[in-house]
């Protein structure tokens, strides 16, 4: 298995438009080859510096099909729009990949 990950540090007042890009987008992520879920989840807020903590996590049987995802058609479309809400965001999403070790 292979979890995919990216981290979005949300302005703060923005977490509302953030998740409504999320559940109005439509990935087509279960018609592809090897995904196994998806969630999008909420994080601690840093009231200091002005953000939420956003994470979106994709599970997949395996990192080739994850791969497969990213050079996809279905990919392209999901994301064709993204730049137009970096203004609810601080910074770049941070990619994180992981192969799992253990799992029950």
């Amino acid at each position: 298995m292979f979890i995919a990950m990216n981290r979005f540090k949300v302005m703060s007042g923005s977490e509302e438009a953030f998740e409504q890009v999320w559940k109005n987008r439509d990935s087509k992520l279960d018609e592809m080859k090897g995904f196994v879920s998806f969630h999008l989840l909420r994080g601690s807020r840093n009231e200091e510096e002005g953000y939420t903590l956003f994470a979106s996590h994709t599970v997949w049987e395996s990192h080739e099909d994850f791969m497969a995802w990213t050079k996809s058609q279905n990919f392209r479309d999901a994301h064709k729009n993204a730049g137009s809400n970096k203004v609810l965001y601080q910074g770049h999403p941070q990619f994180e990949g992981f192969s799992v070790v253990e799992g029950a």
